[in-house]
C-alpha cells in the first residue's frame, strides 16, 4: 500500500498508526506542494484532493477515508455469524487474543470484538523482550499479529472497529447495544479492554494531539524523526522501550520523569541500555508544564518539580507513556462493582468481612477473575490489582476460559 498526505496531518498519522499496528506493509509519501502532487497523483493541486490517500495494491485509491473504509477495503470488517455466543470477548489485547485462542481451540462459540486494532496498548510498543520464547524480543504489533492468525486458525470470530456502547445483564446472557446499532448477545463474557493513555491535562492539548503530541511509542513515527531531537514523558518499560527505539531514528531523545531515579520503574537491563546510549538523556524530577506551536507542535514548556524552574525547549516531537485508567465507564449502569479507580473488582476482592456483595445472585463464591455479576469476567490490565505486564495478561486470558467452561456447566 500506499499512503499519501501531508506532514503534521493528524488524519494521516492516524492512518500510519492503524497500518503499522496491523503489520500491513505501506509506503509513507509526503506531498509538500503541488509538484509532489502532479508527480505522485498525476493531480494538479494539493487544494482539490481531499488527503490523505490511500492507494490499495490493485490501484484503487481512497481519498480521505476513514480506518473502517480501510479495512472495509482489506476485507476486516464481517458481520457477526450468530445470534447468541457461548461466550464474548470485549478487547483484543494480550489477555483477550489468549482468551480467543484458548476458547475457540475448546469449541466455544466466542466472538472477540475490538474497537480499535489488535494488541491493545502492549500492541503500541516497539520491542517487548521479556515475554517468554522470544529471546531476541518483539514488537507488540507483531506479537498481537501471530495471536489474531493463531485464533483465527482455531475459527474465532474477530470483530474490528466494533464497540458496545451499553451492557445488559438478565436470564443468564448479557446482552450489549454495540454503537452500529446492533446487540450481541452471550451466555458468557470476557472484560479485556485495557486502558486508556492517560493525559497530560494542559490546556492545549487537543490542539497538537497527533501532529507532534502523541500517546504511546511512536513506533509509526520513528522513521519520521530523522535529525530531531525528540521527547519522552514517562519512566515505564514501555516509555524505555520507546527511547531504544527512537533512538535509532532521532538525533536526540530526551526522558522526561518525575521520579529521582530510573530503577524505581524500569527493568535494570533497560536501565543498562538507555545509560550507555550516548544520544539519550534523562531528566529527573522534570514534567512538560506547556505546549506551543502553530498548526502543530513546536515547542514544550519543562518544569523541575523540585525548585519550580522552567526552561522552553523546540521539538516537534512529544510520546506521552504514562499509564492510564480503565475503559469501565460501560459498568456504570450495571451491578459490575468498580473500585475508586475504576478497576473491575473480582474473585475474592469482592467479599466485604466474608460477605458476598448483595448484587450477587449465586450462593457459591466468584470465581478468581469473576466480576459481582456471575458468568462475566475480567482479565488485564482493567482488573483490580492486575499486574500490569503482558506475561500476566496472556495468562490471566487463559484461566478466565477454565472459569468461564466451570460457569456454563453450572447453568446447564
Amino acid at each position: 500500500m500506499r499512503l499519501y498526505g501531508q506532514p503534521d496531518s493528524a488524519a494521516a498519522y492516524e492512518i500510519r498508526d492503524f497500518l503499522n499496528r496491523t503489520v500491513v506493509e505501506f509506503d509513507w509519501v509526503e506531498l509538500i506542494g503541488d509538484a509532489d502532487c502532479n508527480r505522485e497523483l498525476k493531480l494538479p493541486a494539493l487544494s482539490n484532493v481531499r488527503l490523505p490517500v490511500v492507494e490499495l495494491p490493485d490501484g484503487t485509491q481512497l481519498f480521505a477515508p476513514t480506518l473502517r473504509e480501510i479495512a472495509q477495503h482489506l476485507g476486516w470488517v464481517a458481520q457477526p455469524k450468530f445470534k447468541e455466543y457461548d461466550l464474548s470477548i470485549y478487547g483484543a489485547g494480550p489477555a483477550g487474543l489468549n482468551a480467543a485462542v484458548y476458547a475457540a481451540s475448546e469449541g466455544l462459540r466466542t466472538v472477540l470484538v475490538e474497537r480499535h486494532v489488535v494488541g491493545g496498548q502492549a500492541g503500541t510498543s516497539s520491542l517487548i523482550e521479556n515475554s517468554m520464547a522470544f529471546p531476541d524480543g518483539i514488537s507488540g504489533a507483531d506479537l498481537a499479529e501471530r495471536a489474531r492468525q493463531q485464533a483465527v486458525k482455531f475459527g474465532i470470530e474477530l470483530l474490528l472497529l466494533r464497540e458496545g456502547m451499553k451492557s445488559e445483564f438478565r436470564d443468564n446472557r448479557i446482552y450489549t447495544d454495540m454503537a452500529d446499532g446492533s446487540k450481541m448477545v452471550a451466555r458468557a463474557n470476557l472484560c479485556a479492554a485495557g486502558i486508556e493513555y492517560r493525559r497530560l491535562n494542559l490546556p492545549n492539548e487537543d490542539q497538537f494531539l497527533k501532529v507532534g503530541l502523541f500517546y504511546g511509542a511512536g513506533a509509526s513515527e520513528a522513521p519520521l524523526c530523522g535529525g530531531e531531537h525528540v521527547f519522552i514523558v514517562g519512566g515505564g518499560n514501555s516509555a524505555g522501550q520507546a527511547a531504544m527505539y527512537l533512538s535509532r531514528y532521532a538525533e536526540k531523545v530526551t526522558m522526561l520523569i518525575r521520579g529521582q531515579t530510573l530503577a524505581a520503574t524500569l527493568s535494570q537491563y533497560l536501565v543498562e541500555r538507555i545509560t550507555q546510549k550516548s544520544n539519550i538523556e534523562v531528566l529527573f524530577q522534570s514534567q512538560v508544564t506547556g505546549l506551543a506551536g502553530d498548526t502543530a507542535l513546536h515547542q514544550i514548556e519543562v518544569t523541575n518539580c523540585e525548585d519550580g524552574t522552567a526552561q522552553k525547549i523546540d521539538t516537534r516531537r512529544l510520546f506521552v507513556c504514562i499509564g492510564g485508567a480503565p475503559n469501565t465507564a460501560w459498568a456504570k449502569d450495571t451491578n459490575i462493582i468498580r473500585d475508586p479507580a475504576g478497576y473491575l473488582v473480582t474473585g475474592s476482592n469482592l467479599l466485604q468481612e466474608d460477605r458476598l456483595p448483595e448484587c450477587w445472585g449465586l450462593e457459591r463464591k466468584p470465581f478468581f477473575l469473576e466480576t459481582s455479576v456471575p458468568g462475566s469476567f475480567a482479565a488485564g490490565d482493567m482488573r483490580h490489582n492486575s499486574v500490569k505486564r503482558v506475561a500476566s495478561a496472556v495468562g490471566e486470558g487463559a484461566m478466565a476460559v477454565t472459569f468461564v467452561h466451570r460457569y456454563l456447566e453450572e447453568m446447564t
